[in-house]
């Protein structure tokens, strides 16, 4: 047979690529000829479109079938599926909608869908299922995001705008003319560099990264491990104990408060509230100074190194930058709101190179210059219901149908879920306590999800309808963080029996009745033409020349220039604070909030605050579990995205994730590099494979996320998933936002048996029904 080679550009969120197509079957993927530091990531989707793992059709869980909505649900995850035909399918699909609707109304429909499905604007499974689900009459929705959500909720209160968190910062133009200083608490880990929601045409950090160290910035990073800074670059590394950057940020404050250091001119024209703040840090409110001998006892960083650090960013136009995972913690909201606080004391926010930022490097394209113009986008619409719940708080909301909670400033009530609709994202690897999440995802009726993959969660489904992949469907994607929209040419057919998820929602709508209002009288074609014509129009309005879409379309991309002006956060406020005020209530930069101070929360008060987790290393519980837990984002995939992958599959060791461990921990316990051990706590265990890690400080472990959770009967994890150890609390009641970087975990030795890993494991498939017409009870028990 001759081979038929073909070339379509594409996107995912690892980076722009032209698929190399031989005879219907993908070899390979070439990265974008203008992506300066592709991701090897792309490696990993030639065989994870051909896996085995794919859905080839759609399948019922057998008992849900026989027994509908009555069926157990404890029994997710178990049983065998049942193939049946599309129309079959879809007809459960809609009758079960339609039966909840009518028996329990819209809010017992939990729209659970998260957005790391396609880099694609049109097939973007979170938007196409909230669209599908509002014009159909609503459902509950999901507030935030499990990336950023304690700043989301925390930043426009302090201010007026969470912008700063999105990747909107003083551009690294700026920074590399500009800055001598830049601390980066958390660091600068260039493996997270290599994702951006919406996609990357250009993976620009380390580029950006060398010449900011050619014009001579230094780089200073705080962080429980080395592997936080950037690969082979000169940096200054301060270690710190998970969880305490807020001490160490308020010492900085009182040194400078204390020398006389600050910038009480800025302070006083730009900000609100700062002398209680300051009555704070000197003591005054509480008898106790944050001085740096204080925080040495909390952070376990020298005062001396403390003291030093300050003067220092005195002296010199110094950046502050704060990773997104320090607000991912118990009080996650307290380092953001001191760092800022520690800018506007050095008094250098809205200079260039100056002052804070949020996000370098736990993203691509934070900083990246680029003109302030729209990405391409499709609008989800308006939610009928206007009821969503924070999305951490999932778990709590199935578990406790009814109950209170509060959230910035208000009290909700957690809807009684009937059904979960999901598709795009997996909960079982984003959420946290995963033992207790499974005992919440037994309590609904009913849950349908769409996938590609036999993932965790479409194993746990009740109904699982063949999704296509990125490759298999025509779109357009681009991000607000990047200078590229990407043309995103359909490559291949669609896996067996697999459909895209825009055109699975047309056919539901048009049984539902509402198949106008989700399409809009649209078709994918149309749809490409209507996104890329509201975006060419928004550039037009910019100054800016867009070709057609069918140029457009033919060239496979289209590339903003970079903007001949720096971008710096603030500058406009700095330059006239009256024209320019923020959206506070002050208009100012609020270091005291009278908002907060009213909402009455013990676990976020009304100015920054050291607040002892509920999990750290000074706490009680450090005693048993003397180990604290960190859970980086993985440098081998997206989140669980493609660990089935080659990439992924290169790095696990004895077919299980990493854990890091240092050589006086790993000592202490006997484990040597490569031994299976045992990592636990009271929520769960799991196992992973040791390497000794020189960069670690001691008392820290690090286990990376993304493993497809795998547990047995008796809830071992045997993949190496943190999030069967991590905390299920909210960050505050504030915010909300997800904790698990607070747990507390010991580690041992694996002693025993090693059991297999299953998490590649599809599930049993029974024959089923073409036809639909033989679906009685008696036939399905044969």
């Amino acid at each position: 047979m001759p081979v038929n080679t073909q070339r379509f550009p594409s996107l995912s969120h690892w980076g722009a690529f032209t698929a190399v197509v031989e005879n219907d079957r993908l070899v390979a993927c070439e990265p974008f000829r203008y992506d300066p530091a592709p991701s090897p990531i792309l490696e990993s989707m030639p065989g994870m479109v051909h896996s085995d793992l794919r859905i080839a059709r759609p399948a019922v869980r057998k008992s849900w079938l026989r027994d509908r909505h009555q069926a157990s649900g404890a029994a997710r995850g178990t049983e065998p599926f049942v193939e049946v035909g599309w129309d079959v399918a879809l007809k459960l699909v809609a009758d079960e909608l339609a039966r909840v609707r009518a028996e329990h109304g819209a809010t017992s429909i939990f729209g659970g869908s998260y957005g790391w499905s396609s880099a694609g604007r049109l097939h973007h499974a979170r938007t196409l299922t909230h669209r599908f689900l509002y014009t159909g009459g609503g459902c509950v929705d999901q507030a935030g995001n499990y990336s950023w959500g304690a700043a989301q909720f925390l930043l426009p209160h302090i201010l007026g705008t969470y912008a700063p968190v999105t990747g909107r910062v003083t551009d690294w133009k700026s920074v590399a003319a500009h800055t001598r200083l830049l601390v980066a608490f958390g660091g600068l880990p260039l493996r997270n560099t290599q994702i951006t929601s919406g996609g990357a045409g250009e993976h620009s950090a380390p580029r950006w990264l060398e010449r900011a160290r050619q014009a001579g910035l230094e780089f200073v990073v705080i962080s429980p491990t080395r592997a936080d800074a950037p690969d082979g670059m000169p940096v200054r590394w301060i270690p710190i104990r998970p969880n305490t950057d807020t001490a160490m940020m308020l010492a900085l404050v009182h040194t400078l408060l204390v020398e006389n250091l600050h910038d009480a001119d800025f302070i006083g024209t730009y900000c609100t509230g700062f002398d209680k703040f300051a009555d704070y840090v000197l003591g005054k409110s509480d008898g106790t100074a944050k001085s740096a001998a204080w925080a040495e006892g909390i952070c376990g960083v020298p005062a001396a190194d403390i003291r030093a650090l300050a003067r220092q960013a005195a002296a010199t136009r110094s950046l502050l930058t704060c990773a997104w995972s320090l607000q991912r913690a118990h009080h996650g909201e307290q380092p953001y709101w001191a760092a800022i606080a520690l800018a506007a004391a050095l008094g250098q926010i809205g200079l260039p190179g100056g002052g804070f930022a949020f996000g370098h490097a736990s993203m691509n394209g934070v900083g990246n210059p680029r003109p302030g113009v729209a990405a391409p986008e499709m609008s989800a619409g308006r939610n009928p219901t206007g009821c969503s719940i924070p999305v951490a708080r999932t778990a709590d909301m199935l578990l406790n149908p009814g109950a209170q909670y509060e959230f910035n400033g208000g009290t909700g009530t957690y809807p009684d879920i009937k059904l979960i609709y999901w598709a795009g994202g997996n909960p079982f690897h984003h959420h946290q306590d995963l033992n207790r999440m499974v005992r919440a995802w037994s309590r609904p009726e009913t849950i349908i999800v769409h996938e590609s993959w036999w993932t965790p969660t479409a194993r746990r489904a009740d109904i699982v309808l063949p999704a296509t992949t990125t490759l298999e469907r025509n779109d357009i994607g681009g991000s607000s963080r990047d200078r590229y929209v990407l043309a995103m040419h359909q490559a291949l057919p669609p896996y067996a029996q697999s459909r895209n998820d825009f055109d699975i929602y047309r056919e539901l709508a048009a049984l539902a009745g509402h198949e106008t209002p989700y399409t809009e009288g649209r078709d994918e074609a149309q749809w490409l033409r209507h996104i890329y014509g509201k975006l060419a129009q928004n550039w037009r309005a910019a100054g800016m020349p867009v070709p057609e879409f069918e140029e457009f379309w033919r060239a496979g991309y289209l590339e903003l220039p970079e903007p001949e002006r720096e971008y710096v956060l603030f500058d406009s406020f700095r330059q006239d604070p009256e024209a320019h005020p923020l959206q506070t209530p002050s208009g100012k930069i609020e270091i005291y909030s009278e908002r907060i101070a009213a909402f009455g929360y013990d676990d976020c008060p009304a100015h920054p605050t050291w607040l002892e987790p509920a999990e750290w290393l000074g706490a009680k519980a450090a005693e048993r579990y003397p180990l604290h837990l960190m859970t980086p984002q993985p440098a081998d995939k997206l989140h669980s995205q493609l660990d089935a992958g080659k990439t992924s599959a290169s790095l696990k060791l004895h077919g299980r994730q990493r854990v890091y461990i240092s050589p006086p921990d790993a000592a202490r316990r006997g484990i040597a590099e490569g031994d299976l051990v045992k990592i636990y706590n009271d929520r769960g265990a799991c196992m992973a494979a040791a390497v000794v890690d020189p960069n670690l400080m001691p008392g820290v472990v690090a286990l990376p996320t993304g493993a497809w959770f795998d547990a047995d009967d008796a809830t071992l994890e045997r993949h190496g998933n943190p999030n069967v150890l991590t905390l299920d609390i909210g960050s505050s009641r504030l915010t909300q936002g997800p904790s698990p970087q607070s747990a507390l975990v010991e580690i041992c030795k694996w002693d025993g048996p090693v059991p297999a890993v299953h998490a590649f494991d599809a599930p049993a498939i029974e024959p089923g029904f073409e036809d639909g017409q033989a679906m009685s009870r008696q036939a399905i028990s044969h």
